[in-house]
């Protein structure tokens, strides 16, 4: 990694030279492909880390409140994803069969957003959870899966970046038209990724930040629709969307990233008017 981002010859780095291919091995037809294992390893890294995360004072739940997590954002990150990229991004899909391809790739990151606050709002209806602090734990953990996710999508030499003149500009063997453009899969897995967890981390464990509901979550939001937003800029639009960001001057990750925005700072400001939980969180008794 480092030895890319060092590089200043003047011809672009040849992707195709790098060795990688998307799949670690496979048998017949059968691949089982580095997208699958991004999938798999953030969110057994993140239920690791959340089974640690309620062990320490002023948890919300308990260990089978996390395994039950475990099952429905799995759920919701697959279902919401799929179903948002098709809703956001290519509404031709519903009515189609390949709606249900997974295997072909486009998933969404604010459609997954959505299925894990479903599945989040399930288990704390359920369980009669605090649904915020609940928020909150989940979304400490959710940058190493957007991490892993990125790396993956460059493993997979896929959704590139704009054409640039960079050092470290990569042609793309996916590109017709094989130009040299950022790798703008590595700035998001540095900044949704790597940075989120560089700043949610501490601010969890060694500050008083989980005993205020939605000062975490709200974190989260604005920091990773930043990030996505910043990103844009870098990543080349989708082929069927270009007209979005000639139109508009941005692109559809854009618009969707600056409400999200708002609604991080909302929920900042509305943690901080609070006064902070300095006790547990007990289960709610149904009324």
């Amino acid at each position: 990694m480092l030895s890319l981002l060092a590089a200043t010859g003047a011809e672009p780095i040849q992707w195709a030279e790098l060795g990688l291919r998307p799949y670690l091995f496979s048998i017949g037809s059968f691949q089982l492909r580095y997208y699958s294992l991004a999938y798999l390893g953030g969110i057994l890294l993140g239920y690791w880390h959340l089974s640690r995360m309620v062990r320490a004072p002023g948890a919300p739940m308990a260990q089978r409140h996390v395994d039950d997590l475990f099952f429905y954002c799995t759920l919701g990150i697959i279902l919401g994803g799929r179903l948002g990229y098709a809703a956001f991004y290519r509404p031709e899909l519903f009515g189609s069969l390949e709606l249900f391809a997974l295997w072909t790739g486009g998933m969404s990151f604010h459609g997954g957003v959505l299925g894990v606050l479903a599945a989040i709002a399930f288990v704390s209806w359920r369980g009669q959870l605090h649904w915020l602090r609940v928020c909150d734990y989940i979304a400490v953990n959710v940058p190493f899966g957007m991490f892993f996710g990125r790396l993956a999508n460059f493993v997979n030499g896929e959704l590139y970046g704009r054409p640039t003149d960079v050092p470290w500009a990569m042609v793309f063997p996916s590109d017709p038209l094989g130009l040299a453009r950022h790798p703008s899969q590595l700035y998001q897995a540095a900044l949704e990724g790597l940075l989120l967890i560089a700043i949610l981390l501490p601010l969890f464990w060694y500050t008083r930040s989980r005993f205020r509901p939605g000062l975490l979550v709200g974190v989260f939001t604005v920091g990773v629709s930043a990030a996505r937003f910043v990103n844009e800029f870098f990543r080349e639009p989708d082929a069927h969307l270009a007209y979005v960001v000639v139109e508009s001057g941005l692109s559809r990750g854009q618009w969707l990233s600056l409400p999200m925005i708002a609604v991080g700072l909302g929920v900042i400001g509305y943690s901080l008017m609070r006064k902070p939980e300095d006790k547990p969180s007990a289960p709610r008794k149904p009324a």
